[in-house]
């Protein structure tokens, strides 16, 4: 699904307007990814959290020339499901 599909969604399913269900949505990115930026959790009960995680120095390969490669510590997004949407995720892949 596309963010215009999502957006499409919510629209039929709420009777808002498409502009403010984009606007709110835009926002909520934003909202999110700064807060994962100044290392804070976000945590959506029943679907999961958003945060920030450590990945440590380690030695990579350029695939082109065949050399090692070193790849700093570096910080990534990271979302992680709730037991809840899992469940549900399972339960849908059982049917």
């Amino acid at each position: 699904m596309t963010k215009a599909e999502v957006i499409l969604a919510i629209s039929r399913k709420t009777g808002l307007d498409k502009e403010d269900v984009k606007n709110t949505l835009d926002e909520l990115f934003h909202v999110i990814q700064d807060a994962v930026t100044a290392n804070h959790r976000v945590h959506f009960s029943g679907f999961g959290s958003f945060s920030k995680k450590k990945r440590a120095k380690k030695i990579g390969r350029n695939i082109s020339t065949n050399t090692a490669i070193v790849v700093e510590e570096h910080h990534i997004p990271f979302f992680k499901h709730s037991k809840f949407f899992a469940a549900k995720i399972k339960a849908a892949d059982a049917v």
